[in-house]
C-alpha cells in the first residue's frame, strides 16, 4: 500500500505543477474569466506548492520505508482535504457546479475536488496509526 500511495502522491504533485503551468501560460483550466474567480484561483499556488512538496517528500519516504514518509503523508493528506474543501465551498457558494453539463473546465475542477478529498482522507486514515 505504501508504494501505491507513493505513486499517487507523485502523480498528485506532478499534475498540480502542470495545472498551474497551464493556468498561468494558457488559461485553459479557468472555469470563468471573471476577475473575482481569477483572484481566488491565483491565491492557491503557494498552498498547492506546499501540498506538492509534502506529497513528494511523503512519496520518497514511503518508497524508502522511512518514518518521515508517514509524517509528510499526513501533512499532504491534511493539505489535500483543506484544498478540496476550499474548492468545494467556493464552487458551491458561487453556483459554479451549474456549469457542469457544458464546461470541460468545471469537470476538471470536480475531478480535482474528488481527488483531493479522497486521497487526503485515505492518507489520514491509513497513516494515522503509523505516526512515529
Amino acid at each position: 500500500m505504501d508504494t501505491v500511495l507513493g505513486v499517487l502522491l507523485v502523480l498528485t504533485a506532478v499534475v498540480t505543477v502542470a495545472y498551474w503551468v497551464d493556468f498561468f501560460l494558457r488559461g485553459t483550466v479557468q472555469v470563468v474569466e471573471e476577475e473575482w474567480y481569477l483572484r481566488f484561483e491565483r491565491a492557491f499556488p503557494a498552498a498547492d506548492g506546499w501540498m506538492a512538496a509534502c506529497a513528494l517528500a511523503a512519496a520518497v519516504g514511503l518508497f524508502q520505508g522511512a518514518g518521515y514518509g508517514v509524517v509528510f503523508g499526513l501533512l499532504a493528506g491534511g493539505a489535500l482535504v483543506f484544498l478540496g474543501l476550499m474548492d468545494l465551498t467556493f464552487n458551491l457558494q458561487n453556483h459554479l457546479f451549474r456549469l457542469l453539463p457544458r464546461s470541460g473546465q468545471m469537470w476538471v475542477e470536480l475531478v480535482i475536488i474528488v481527488w483531493c478529498l479522497t486521497l487526503g482522507a485515505v492518507l489520514a486514515l491509513y497513516l494515522a496509526g503509523r505516526v512515529p
